[in-house]
């Protein structure tokens, strides 16, 4: 297996590999996968736009699912790509998959071994349309499905969490949107190691704040624009790892009849960064604290979003479109140790295992 410099491999049976040690891998695979795919992701962009097509439709499942909630967002903004999210299903269950006319497919997966996604790809390369296969996994049978694949370097994962190739997927995805349309923002993906490593390095501060949340059965989880893909990340660790009933929602979607739920001490999460939308959470979390008399936390860069809640953990300054791999370190080490400090074991999550086939 491939492993970036640094990483933290187990012995053969178990060993000193836990959610926690692959949290704090992530660093070192950004900085690994930075330096090691940018000729191969060049390569293929190249590949893919000697193709015509109009849209990206891409193909996800679980955590991948969120990677494509970021790149439906990157894609447009920076590439002027529509993005569309698959329906699987339609694909096997159903045997009614859509016509692909125009569409560029891409297929994203920690394993690459989910039959539906491997369906989603199959039948593209019938319909004539080009594929691209983001995986941790590249001999897997979804890269042996694609035109071409990007390795995302991870590393080899052992929690059943996944933590370190969520942020590599982001990553990848980051890369592509660079290599379609070279531009001076391409060089600012240079600092996210930095940047990740000073989120975990304020893992004490972010372990101090879940004490006050260890009680709750149910929790919003609030994050929009390119934090969107962070709120539904997020929410999904909760789930996983500290059996809360997180929902994930956009602050536009919240006040749209879910913001009814909340009454005095319901806890709500949120992912507030500068950009066009501050300002629309931050009225949200001013009237969630002061007026619902919600509990309220934000992950966040800008200081005034820390005078709106009870607690807070600050990010460095950066692009918008960056945040998001920041912040869900934060989200992992805050869901960590909320696990922790119920009593839960984060390695083995009820009911789950570390690959998951779906048809």
């Amino acid at each position: 297996m491939r492993s970036p410099p640094g990483s933290i491999v187990s012995a053969e049976g178990g060993g000193n590999v836990s959610m926690r040690n692959e949290i704090l891998e992530q660093p070192g695979v950004l900085r690994h996968a930075l330096e090691a795919n940018r000729e191969p992701i060049a390569n293929v962009a190249a590949a893919v736009t000697s193709h015509d097509f109009n849209y990206a439709m891409i193909a996800a499942r679980g955590t991948s699912d969120n990677a494509a909630r970021y790149g439906k967002y990157l894609l447009a903004a920076h590439n002027r790509i529509p993005v569309a999210l698959a329906a699987p299903s339609l694909f096997t269950s159903y045997d009614r998959p859509p016509r692909l006319d125009g569409a560029l497919v891409i297929g994203i997966s920690q394993s690459g071994e989910s039959p539906d996604l491997i369906a989603v790809l199959e039948e593209a390369s019938h319909q004539g349309r080009p594929t691209i296969a983001i995986t941790n996994e590249p001999e897997s049978p979804l890269a042996g499905q694609a035109d071409a694949v990007i390795d995302i370097m991870a590393g080899r994962e052992m929690a059943i969490a996944a933590t370190k190739t969520y942020t590599a997927e982001l990553l990848a995805i980051a890369m592509l949107s660079a290599a379609l349309d070279p531009g001076a923002w391409a060089d600012q993906l240079t600092a996210l190691p930095g940047h990740a490593q000073s989120v975990l390095d304020a893992e004490e501060h972010i372990a101090a704040l879940t004490g006050a949340f260890a009680d709750m059965g149910a929790c919003a989880v609030l994050g929009r624009g390119y934090n969107h893909c962070t709120a539904f990340e997020w929410a999904l660790k909760l789930q996983e790892v500290t059996y809360t009933l997180a929902h994930p929602y956009s602050s536009a979607d919240f006040r749209h009849g879910p913001i009814a739920v909340v009454e005095p001490g319901f806890p709500i999460l949120a992912v507030a960064m500068a950009g066009p939308l501050f300002g629309d959470m931050m009225d949200l979390l001013q009237k969630a604290t002061t007026i619902h008399r919600a509990r309220t936390v934000a992950i966040t860069n800008r200081s005034e979003a820390l005078h709106a809640v009870h607690s807070g953990v600050m990010l460095p300054d950066m692009p918008e479109w960056m945040t998001p791999i920041a912040a869900i370190v934060a989200a992992q080490l805050f869901t960590l140790h909320l696990g922790e400090a119920r009593g839960l074991d984060p390695e083995r999550p009820r009911g789950l295992t570390k690959v998951t086939r779906t048809i």
